[in-house]
């Protein structure tokens, strides 16, 4: 069961949240239990439906309620999830974003109060990769049996356990030993890769730098396994193209190395390395002032809305009622429209919002009080963020069903789990 899980969760985070999840995706005892009172009220006099089994209105359904997610994380980002925090979440600036990106993560203080850091970059972090042997189209030169390999990840040891058929080719061989690493989520990525005299299996770590000291990440071998052994050999699954190796920088002068690219300094700069710097051009970390910072939220504010608007819009000729989610997202933005105009905003035909960076920031220079120029967006925001909670808490109500039987009004019981068949979704055809 643990393994058919694993697929499922596989499929799940490959297939529809290829996006980075943030702390925003864990959640208190009481978030859980208030999430489930929603439900419980939700469902109290839900009509009956019947069962959705079109495959692309199931992945429409997990979709939005992904982009929802992805729209509510955004304004908690930007501080929206507190009173005033939306006006004084503070950003980051990085001289060169090309080879350095960085992020505040400290507390709420002036640009004056938070010293800037001089950063260069010796070299990046980098994966360990092992590129297999080179064979040619054709049948498989291994006899038909079954072969099983080790591979070591750190302190864990896996077994991989394979057929080979009398016919099979070695393409086929390579597409289902790529399939099953990466199906068992250990922390490889597989590839068969294309040359002109043939394909090659490429195997590579998903973290960088070294794991624990060991010159290796992973190490793959058959020497002890219970089938078959050969099959690394004749694979080249342990041939390692490239080593892994740690980052090395400097920040201050200091000489600093990391096992990953992504880095906190200081507990106050969260940092992606990118590049290397040049000699003797090192690229300054610091905080935006604080109108810079809010141009900023407001372009993020601005930037996840329209992300979502597109995002439902690739349902309209597929989903009736995408057009019904369209419509109420935008109908939001309207009521704002009048307030939002004077600060560079114009709400388009299809329902994203236009932006004029060179207005909002004059807007925002100009302003003796930030909270009261700029509170029809707080307003905005908050309207979003309650949106956005009630989409992912029911997706399906943007889902054309048919409904089999209304409850008795008063008499009836409650069914906290009745959303259970959109997560039974994600599991259809595994189980």
């Amino acid at each position: 069961m643990s393994s058919v899980l694993n697929v499922v969760c596989n499929n799940y985070f490959t297939t529809y949240t290829p996006k980075a999840l943030t702390r925003y995706d864990t959640h208190k005892r009481s978030e859980l239990r208030s999430v489930y009172n929603s439900i419980v009220k939700m469902n109290t006099d839900t009509p009956w439906y019947l069962p959705i089994t079109n495959k692309a209105t199931q992945r429409y359904a997990v979709d939005i309620k992904e982009n929802a997610r992805e729209l509510k994380n955004t304004i908690a980002q930007l501080g929206g999830l507190e009173e005033n925090g939306f006006f004084s979440k503070k950003n980051a600036y990085s001289t060169d974003e090309q080879l350095v990106t960085a992020s505040y993560i400290g507390p709420q203080k002036t640009a004056a109060d938070v010293p800037s850091l001089e950063l260069e970059v010796h070299s990046l972090a980098s994966s360990q990769e092992n590129l297999g042997s080179l064979l040619p189209e054709g049948r498989a030169a291994l006899p038909p049996n079954t072969y099983s390999f080790d591979v070591n990840v750190g302190d864990m040891n896996y077994e991989f356990q394979f057929s080979v058929g009398e016919s099979e080719t070695n393409r086929e061989v390579q597409d289902r030993l790529a399939r099953l690493i990466n199906n068992s989520g250990i922390g490889i990525r597989a590839e068969v890769t294309e040359f002109d005299a043939g394909t090659a299996l490429r195997l590579t770590s998903e973290g960088g730098g070294k794991r624990q000291g060991k010159a290796r990440s992973f190490h793959v071998s058959d020497s002890h396994t219970s089938k078959a052994s050969g099959t690394v050999e004749y694979f080249g699954l342990n041939k390692t193209s490239i080593a892994a190796s740690d980052a090395s920088f400097a920040v201050n002068g200091r000489l600093q190395s990391s096992s990953s690219n992504h880095v906190t300094l200081d507990k106050t700069f969260d940092i992606q390395l990118k590049g290397v710097t040049p000699k003797d051009k090192p690229v300054r970390i610091g905080l935006k002032t604080d109108v810079e910072s809010l141009a900023d939220n407001v372009s993020h504010l601005i930037g996840g809305y329209n992300d979502f608007i597109k995002a439902a819009s690739t349902y309209l000729d597929s989903q009736t009622k995408s057009r019904q989610l369209i419509s109420e997202m935008k109908g939001i933005a309207a009521s704002y429209t009048n307030s939002l105009e004077p600060m560079g905003f114009t709400l388009k035909d299809d329902g994203t919002l236009n932006m004029d960076a060179e207005l909002l920031h004059q807007t925002a220079a100009q302003s003796s009080d930030v909270t009261e120029s700029f509170g029809y967006l707080k307003s905005f925001s908050n309207m979003l963020l309650r949106k956005s909670e009630q989409i992912s808490l029911n997706p399906m109500n943007y889902v054309q069903r048919i409904i089999v039987a209304y409850k008795n009004p008063g008499h009836n019981f409650i069914v906290p789990y009745a959303t259970s068949a959109y997560s039974g979704m994600m599991f259809d055809g595994y189980c």
